[in-house]
Order: structure tokens, then C-alpha cells, then sequence
């Protein structure tokens, strides 16, 4: 308020207009947060977390295969464009299932089910992201490392995105086989070649991510259903779901131990991998018993398995980052 003296020792008040919202300042933070919005919207399309369960896997082959540390630049390289890789795989799968993504619970919420980025957009950050991450791993790491990310990338998008994920119950045990890559990845961007180790170590991820997948589907049955997705809790019984991820997790905790002799591993590594597995197995069973017994839907709860694969996996691997250090 400005007070105007009008005649002497007579105030006069006039209220001063208020200073109009949109000055300069206020469009300059509207687009900082409208960028940031875009930006993290972007980010969402690669599927950080899942990207996270991937280099899980893919640094500890690299001590596995360098027999201890590997070449700091090397696994930098690897892990940067390895990221690229997922990402660009992950962005081009929100591209093709934004029609099923905006049908469920778990992803009406990921950017083009939102509709916060465009179709297009998407699809163009997904190929220039699978093009930069190739070139990289062919200028920074090298051939053989490119090539198998180049080939988990078509495979996720042609062979499990594309063919198999809307038309067959066993969609995630053949499209699973993508996100078993990395630990080729790994090895073959330190040792230029592939061996017996690193196929046990990708048979270990292959038999581990159906039953992962499955319990998580068995929480969300009624949007894979809505959605018209054929994975295999919706198209059959719980005891059927549960007994196959029984024989799958048998199946990882087999490979975990064979790693032992193939890689020529320690004696603590073998102990890690057997109660690893003890526990792992026990949840599995628990599942088993638990159906047999009548229980059914959430009184089952197959996300405590789904989290536990999840430590399981984790935790195995970073014995197999650990163990060669010990040895060494």
C-alpha cells in the first residue's frame, strides 16, 4: 500500500496493483518444469529398474571372467553402454505395448500409456539409443561385446515383443533368453571370446526368470487377462503355475552349484550358492504346499517368492563377484 499526502497533513491511501503472475520468471520455471517433466518421462521409457537387474548380472561376469578386478575402463564402457542397450530394448517395447500398458494397473502409468510422450517419439529415442549404444561397444569396448547387444536388443523387440509375448503362455521362458545376454556381454567385453562359464552363468538367469515372471503375473492375473497377454497364470491353474516354477527354480539352483566346478569357483562360493538355493527352494516349496493345501489368490502370496528370486539373484552374483577376488 503507498500512502499519497493529498493536502497538507491529510494521508490519502491508494493500494498499489499487484505485480502480475506471469512476469518473466514465472514462464522460465513452467518450462524448467515442463523439461524436467519431458525428460523424466524419457527416462521411465528405458525401465531403470529393470535395467538395474540387468548390470546385476552383467559386472560380476566381468570379475569372472578378468579373474578379479577387470579393466576399470573396460567394465565403465561396458555398464554405460550396456544401460543404452536395455534402455533402447525397453523404450521400443513401451512402443509397441502402449495398447496393453494403458489396460493395466501395474503400467497405465509408464509415459506413453499418460500419453506425456508421443508414439513417435518414443520409437525414435529407442532406435537412436540402440544405434549409440552399438557404435560404442564397437569404438570403447569391442566386436563381440556390440554384436551381443546388438542381438539382445532385435530379440527382445522381433522375437519376444512382437511374437511371442501376445500369442503363447510361454512367452518370458523363450523372451527371457534377451535378458539372459548380459552376462555373455560381460565376459566377451573382457576376454574377446565366450566359454563354458559365462553359457552356465546364462542358463542360470534363463531357468531363474520364468518362475520370477510367473509369481509377479500371478499377483497381476486380471490385467494380463484384461489385457489379453497369454501368460501362463492366466491361461492355467495356480497348482500348474506354481509346480512349473518349482521345476524352474530346481532347475537355477542345479546351475548355480555346476558354476562351482565349470568356473573352477571356491569352496565358499559353493557354500554361498547351496544356502542361497536352500533358501530359494523352500520358498518355492512353501508355494507348493501352500496350493495343495486349498489356499489360492493373494492368501498365497506369490509376491514374497517374487521378491525373494529377486535377493536370490542379487545376492548369487555378487558371490560371483566376490569369489574370484578371494582366490586372488
Amino acid at each position: 500500500m503507498t500512502v499519497l499526502i493529498n493536502k497538507p497533513g491529510t494521508p490519502v491511501a491508494r493500494t498499489t496493483a499487484p505485480v502480475p503472475a506471469d512476469t518473466p520468471a514465472a514462464p522460465r520455471a513452467a518450462a524448467r518444469r515442463s523439461l524436467g517433466a519431458l525428460v523424466g518421462a524419457y527416462v521411465a521409457l528405458t525401465k531403470p529398474r529393470v535395467i538395474e537387474l540387468l548390470l546385476i548380472t552383467t559386472l560380476p561376469a566381468m570379475f569372472l571372467a578378468a579373474g578379479g578386478l577387470p579393466p576399470v575402463g573396460t567394465a565403465l564402457a561396458t555398464l554405460a553402454f550396456g544401460t543404452m542397450s536395455a534402455g533402447a530394448a525397453n523404450a521400443i517395447n513401451c512402443f509397441i505395448d502402449r495398447d496393453i500398458d494403458a489396460k493395466m494397473r501395474r503400467t497405465r502409468r509408464r509415459p506413453l500409456a499418460r500419453a506425456q510422450v508421443s508414439p513417435a517419439g518414443a520409437l525414435t529415442f529407442g532406435i537412436v539409443l540402440a544405434i549409440a549404444s552399438t557404435a560404442g561397444f564397437v569404438l570403447a569396448v569391442n566386436a563381440l561385446a556390440a554384436a551381443l547387444s546388438a542381438g539382445a536388443i532385435v530379440y527382445y523387440v522381433f522375437v519376444y515383443s512382437l511374437l511371442l509375448k501376445r500369442r503363447t503362455a510361454q512367452n518370458v521362458v523363450w523372451g527371457g533368453i534377451a535378458g539372459c545376454m548380459p552376462v555373455l556381454i560381460g565376459w566377451a567385453a573382457v576376454t574377446e571370446s565366450l566359454a563354458a562359464a559365462p553359457f552356465v552363468l546364462f542358463m542360470v538367469v534363463f531357468w531363474w526368470t520364468p518362475p520370477h515372471t510367473w509369481t509377479l503375473a500371478m499377483r497381476y492375473r486380471e490385467d494380463y487377462a484384461v489385457a489379453g497377454v497369454p501368460m501362463l497364470p492366466v491361461v492355467a491353474g495356480e497348482r500348474r503355475v506354481v509346480i512349473e516354477s518349482l521345476l524352474y527354480t530346481w532347475a537355477t539352483v542345479i546351475f548355480s552349484l555346476l558354476l562351482w566346478p565349470v568356473a573352477g569357483m571356491s569352496v565358499a562360493y559353493g557354500a554361498v550358492a547351496a544356502v542361497l538355493g536352500g533358501v530359494f527352494l523352500a520358498e518355492g516349496h512353501r508355494l507348493l504346499r501352500d496350493v495343495r493345501a486349498g489356499v489360492s489368490g493373494v492368501k498365497l502370496r506369490p509376491m514374497r517368492f517374487f521378491h525373494l528370486s529377486n535377493v536370490y539373484l542379487a545376492l548369487l552374483f555378487t558371490a560371483v563377484a566376490l569369489d574370484p577376488l578371494l582366490l586372488h
